[in-house]
């Protein structure tokens, strides 16, 4: 099997490496058959809030045993839906930019947050690549991903998949051995340092060509045995799942992991072929599902996860307010939901506040949580053992600080 570039020697076997002293083994094969525990019946969010009186809800947000923000932080959970590069801090953002002397338009952080007022996904993701050419050695990926790491362990973020898009850095002369060491080198550390469980999602964009993911794909490649899954990302309107087919059947046939951003600001009809044509493991965003009910149901009857950040969807104004967020819907709708921060560093919310959010604006109780952090855990690309020991995991520490276990 190849091995990294500049990176320490592994041993010889088969899969993906997951760093962790909790779950710290070799993953199985990508070959290896697909889960089929996501298809389980689960209650509807409805029908949870059912089981217990209103007056009972409510007091679970205001008085609970511990207060909800505590509660958000310590419930152990999955962090899927998280890309690196909107990860870089103000802070960070302008030390790289002093230490490499890239020239940014901000002196001082506050100035750099003034800018986080965004008018929809274009506009973010034109100051989000901005801050990305502060980012040019192997040393500087190495602190991003690092302080990542320990933003999400404090978050109680018990396993986390990061998305990463070389094609960024490429374009600007950065090899891509030195973004995948420096952030393969600090997801080992992390594993270390906090036992935080951590892996690798290659992501392509979808303004460019297929020839250019197919070009990614081959220079990834001496990296293989440490990725954990492919990714679709990027401006979605114009241009639709159906230009990527050739590339996600590629992916199968070498057996990755795949996932895709659908259904953000694009329409049902782009989640449609995202589930039809590419077939992936997990769908990102896909909101607008809700407007296709025939597609909500085969969605869920097949269990195909959908990673929803409602903070994101709110900053970027693809929905009014939090409290008009879908997410009560496609709970009820009986889809497989989690709640994910997207790019924190840029909507000032990590995923523990991303739960406290949902939670007082959605009417969401601690059941509620609980099994939304189950399912960020049923839907990562984790070995089944390692899954199953961080579900039960989940049941015992919701229990002690007020939560509910529930199968």
């Amino acid at each position: 099997m190849s091995q990294s570039p500049g990176s320490t020697a592994r041993p010889p076997r088969a899969g993906a490496f997951c760093s962790c002293r909790r779950y710290r083994r070799w993953w199985p094969s990508r070959s290896s058959s697909p889960r089929t525990d996501l298809a389980a019946t689960k209650p509807s969010h409805r029908a949870l809030a059912r089981r217990r009186p209103r007056a009972n809800r409510t007091n679970d947000i205001e008085t609970p045993r511990v207060p909800l923000r505590q509660f958000c932080r310590d419930l152990p959970k999955a962090e899927l839906h998280v890309h690196l590069e909107g990860c870089l801090e103000p802070e960070l953002l302008l030390a790289l930019a002093r230490r490499n002397q890239v020239a940014v338009p901000w002196q001082t952080a506050d100035q750099l947050r003034d800018a986080y007022q965004f008018r929809d996904l274009r506009s973010f993701l034109d100051l989000y690549f901005a801050g990305c050419l502060v980012l040019r050695n192997q040393q500087d990926f190495y602190e991003l991903t690092a302080a990542q790491l320990d933003r999400a362990h404090q978050d109680g973020v018990a396993h986390t998949e990061i998305f990463f898009g070389p094609q960024t850095f490429t374009d600007h002369g950065v090899p891509v051995g030195s973004a995948l060491n420096g952030i393969l080198d600090a997801i080992a550390d992390a594993g270390e340092r906090t036992g935080i469980s951590a892996s690798l999602l290659v992501s392509t964009h979808r303004h460019r060509s297929e020839s250019d993911a197919f070009a990614l794909l081959d220079s990834v490649a001496p990296w293989a045995d440490r990725i954990a899954g492919f990714g679709m990302g990027g401006a979605e309107v114009g241009n639709p799942p159906e230009k990527f087919v050739r590339y996600f059947d590629e992916l199968r046939r070498q057996g990755f992991r795949t996932c895709v951003h659908a259904g953000e600001e694009g329409p049902a009809d782009y989640v449609r072929q995202a589930f039809e044509l590419l077939r992936p493991d997990r769908i990102d965003h896909g909101i607008t599902i809700l407007d296709d009910q025939d597609l909500v149901r085969e969605v869920a009857a097949a269990g195909t996860p959908l990673t929803v950040c409602p903070v994101s969807n709110v900053r970027l104004q693809v929905v009014p307010s939090l409290r008009e967020h879908p997410l009560p819907r496609m709970l009820d709708a009986g889809l497989s939901v989690s709640l994910h921060s997207d790019d924190p560093a840029y909507f000032e919310s990590g995923l523990a506040a991303t739960f406290a959010a949902a939670a007082e604006h959605l009417d969401l109780d601690r059941a509620t949580l609980t099994d939304l952090a189950r399912n960020s855990v049923r839907a990562s690309f984790l070995p089944p053992a390692a899954r199953q020991a961080l579900l039960a995991r989940i049941d015992t520490v919701s229990g002690s600080i007020g939560g509910e276990a529930r199968g």
